[in-house]
């Protein structure tokens, strides 16, 4: 039954040609030799022909061909040894192989494409892969190697504030970009109020960015998706890698269960910050009559296992738990003040591929993710004689999704590469927040919203065909569907995309994508912080949409290693949400925390972003970096801000460029360095102040003396721009290697040349002793000077 269902469904994407009698079928899985990890992305392709093959996430790969007397094979992957096989191919074979890693030390690529795939020949544009590699050499803000600051440093990509992890893809804000971490949704992937990712690279296989262009196979986002896989774990023997460093540190361990078959992998971090600073902290408040006990750290863990059942059957279970943890005490004799700040993510997959035959291999996926945010704050003041004054406040949001997932890869011939699939996610939402004045319990009172529960489900098919060796074409079709208490959204997601070459290592390239996003993040600062929340599409609240369309030209030069690639962009995005001015999620008074509609107090728009990208690549050589720049205009328009005109979003960067530089000494010694300019933020700041004052003597007033409010002007909304950002960040690296183990001492330095960038403005107060008078004086205020930092990094 199963064997005829498939049947009927290839019947509706196998191309005619594919019945033909005189072809044979070549497939297997890549691994690494020694620990048989599997390898995605490797080319594979038959030698003297324009036709191949890349092995899919899960190291698979087939090639359709025309019979012969033999072919050549070539499997080649950065940063191992290229393989060449020679067969027979009068029938179908099962050709699996092992790469052999080539000296990590040696690899010099820092390109967003891998060495063996020119630029110039792929279908998908708009896309970046990070060599995890890399990410270590790059360097960090207080030496935390850092996935998501790495993606920072591409064109298209901007950061945020100063020392933040958001990212904002092509004018689009951090909720439009869609996290994948194993298959699982990851929602808040911040730590430490979004100074480090929750990413561990020391537990990554695999990091892509695609900010354009988007196959059909993903959805649910406006502007990026950042797809990373786990390792697996080495099968042959017990490895290890770590780091201890100024903030934190990480253990890493991966091995076998059952040789060749099973493995483990299981990585940890945590901050030691509380730990630090705690009795710096005791010895300020000697001799204090009130004592202040502050406390934070966080920690993550990834953990992995896979089986392998033979050639057909493979099972992957894989999780992450990360939490952050903040809380402050201070009690005095009248007065006890505590307050805590919670969030984490837990995620969790289990993953099966079956290879069903030659050319059609499947991956079903049960996916679980939650993230919750917790912050509560209790102030008791004691009265002599009477009951003592308390307020509290409790705020709780969460969202929690539980998903199933099916993807098909199907091979029919060397032109065509066709997948498609289906995915269903059940999500539940509670946002809350309530402050109240006076004694209670949790008993009460009501400390939560109502959940809100609403399922997502979405349908694709895409093909990639080269219809002739000079031209490659990606067409693809989602339909995505989301469900609310009394309404059904049905939306086409149309995908297209196009490569000409018009001479051997030169192509011109296109693309179009729609897409739709049903959840939404309400922020008050931009900044895209744990505070914020997660809240779904509703009946009033019609989910985003964007269009975009990408053009540009990609060059591979004659020099080794260098590429050029130049984009232009358009998109339009509509239904995004902001809140109304003056609105706020707390309600401050009640025993319900539903009292407050949050829907009540948003409203939706449009905008629009545009802009080109260019980035030159050197892959090769002792020397190599990249230099990438970015033009780009983002404008929003809601009916309900800036007098329902035009406005620049606060990250509307005109600006952006970075210039990024590996330069490899000796084997002993690695030198690295970055720098980035930004056009300055656009903000809203008052242009005037002044005192209305008035009548000191009405009974309203209890003290004749405070009679005048201080009023702030504002001009429009964002029309103030902030000074432009720039900064430089430098790194060595010292390589050994020891009898039983590799060990790295790193030393960097942070903002090098003390640039004091901005991080907000005040208004204030100058005053003039000799005249008496005061005047308004606009101050900057700066966060992090140059910061020196080190660590030291072991494998073994």
């Amino acid at each position: 039954m199963r064997d005829t269902l498939y049947s009927v469904v290839l019947l509706l994407f196998i191309p005619i040609s594919s019945f033909a009698q005189d072809r044979i079928t070549i497939s297997g899985f890549v691994r690494e030799k020694g620990s048989r990890e599997l390898l995605p992305g490797v080319n594979v392709f038959i030698e003297n022909s324009a036709y191949g093959a890349v092995t899919n996430t899960y190291g698979f790969y087939s090639l359709t061909i025309l019979k012969s007397d033999s072919v050549t094979i070539s499997y080649s992957f950065v940063g191992f040894d290229k393989q060449t096989l020679r067969i027979a191919s009068q029938k179908n074979v099962e050709l699996s192989i092992e790469l052999p890693a080539v000296n990590q030390l040696d690899e010099v690529l820092i390109s967003g494409n891998r060495l063996d795939e020119k630029v110039s020949e792929s279908v998908q544009m708009s896309k970046i892969d990070v060599p995890i590699s890399q990410i270590k050499k790059i360097p960090a803000f207080l030496g935390e190697k850092d996935v998501i600051r790495v993606l920072q440093l591409m064109p298209g990509v901007q950061k945020g504030t100063e020392g933040q992890t958001g990212l904002y893809v092509r004018g689009g804000g951090p909720d439009q970009n869609l996290i994948i971490l194993d298959d699982a949704v990851v929602y808040n992937a911040s730590h430490l109020f979004g100074f480090f990712s929750v990413f561990n690279g020391d537990a990554l296989k695999s990091v892509e960015l695609t900010k354009g262009g988007f196959p059909a196979r993903y959805g649910g986002r406006l502007s990026s998706v950042v797809e990373m896989n786990m390792k697996e774990g080495a099968k042959d023997k017990l490895h290890g890698e770590g780091g201890i460093g100024l903030i934190s540190s990480r253990l890493t361990l991966e091995g076998p269960l059952a040789k060749k078959k099973s493995s483990f992998l299981i990585s940890g971090r945590r901050t030691y910050i509380d730990v630090l600073a705690a009795p710096l902290i005791a010895q300020q408040q000697t001799g204090s009559s009130s004592k202040v006990k502050p406390g934070y750290y966080f920690y993550d863990l990834n953990a992995k296992v896979n089986y392998d059942f033979g050639a057909k059957d493979k099972l992957y279970i894989s999780s992450y738990f990360g939490q952050d943890r903040f809380h402050v005490k201070e009690k005095s004799a009248n007065t006890e003040n505590k307050s805590g700040l919670n969030w984490g993510n837990a995620t969790a997959t289990l993953r099966w591929n079956h290879l069903i035959n030659q050319k059609l291999f499947v991956n079903t996926s049960l996916i679980f993710s939650h993230f919750k945010f917790a912050v509560s704050a209790y102030q008791e003041e004691k009265n002599v004689g009477k009951d003592p004054d308390i307020f509290s406040l409790k705020y709780n949001s969460l969202i929690r999704d539980f998903g199933l997932k099916t993807d098909f890869d199907y091979y029919p011939n060397a032109k065509h590469s066709i997948k498609f699939g289906a995915q269903a996610t059940a999500h539940r939402f509670v946002p809350s927040a309530l402050a109240v004045e006076g004694d209670f319990s949790d008993e009460d009172i009501d400390l939560q919203a109502t959940p809100i529960n609403t399922i997502e489900a979405g349908i694709y098919a895409e093909d990639t065909w080269q219809p002739f060796p000079a031209l490659k074409l990606n067409g693809g079709l989602r339909l995505s569907t989301f469900q609310t208490s009394s309404k059904t959204y049905i939306r086409p997601e149309p995908r297209f995309s196009a490569a000409l070459k018009l001479a051997r290592d030169f192509s011109a390239k296109a693309s179009y994508a729609t897409m739709n996003q049903y959840v939404h993040l309400l922020s008050n600062t931009g900044l895209g912080l744990p505070t914020d929340l997660w809240v779904p599409t509703t009946d009033k609240i019609a989910p985003q949409q964007s269009s975009q369309v990408a053009v540009g030209l990609a060059k591979d030069l004659a020099a080794p290693g260098i590429s050029l690639t130049l984009e232009g962009y358009y998109k339009n995005m509509n239904n995004i949400i902001s809140y109304k001015e003056g609105s706020s999620f707390i309600s401050l008074e009640g025993e319900n925390a539903n009292e407050l509609n949050w829907e009540d107090n948003v409203t939706a728009g449009k905008g629009w972003s545009y802009g080109a990208e260019f980035m030159v690549q050197k892959k090769t050589g002792k020397l190599s970096g990249w230099i990438g720049y970015t033009l780009s205009w983002t404008q929003w328009k809601f009916p309900e801000l800036n007098f329902g005109e035009t406005f620049y979003p606060r990250y509307d960067r005109r600006h952006d460029l970075s210039v990024v530089g590996i330069y490899e000494i000796s084997k002993r010694i690695t030198l690295s360095a970055t720098w980035v300019y930004g056009t300055g933020n656009a903000l809203t700041l008052p242009v005037s102040k002044f005192t209305v004052f008035r009548n000191p003597y009405h009974p309203a007033f209890n003290n004749p003396w405070n009679y005048g409010n201080n009023t702030s002007e504002y001009d429009k909304k964002n029309s103030f721009r902030a000074e432009p950002y720039h900064r430089m960040d430098i790194a060595i690296q010292f390589h050994k290697k020891k009898k039983r183990y590799e060990r790295t001492w790193e030393f960097g330095l942070y903002n090098a040349y003390n640039r004091k960038n901005p991080f907000f403005y005040n208004i204030g107060k100058k005053h003039d002793e000799q005249t008496g008078t005061a005047t308004n004086v606009l101050t900057r205020y700066s966060l992090f000077p140059v910061m020196p930092s080190f660590s030291y990094n072991f494998k073994f």
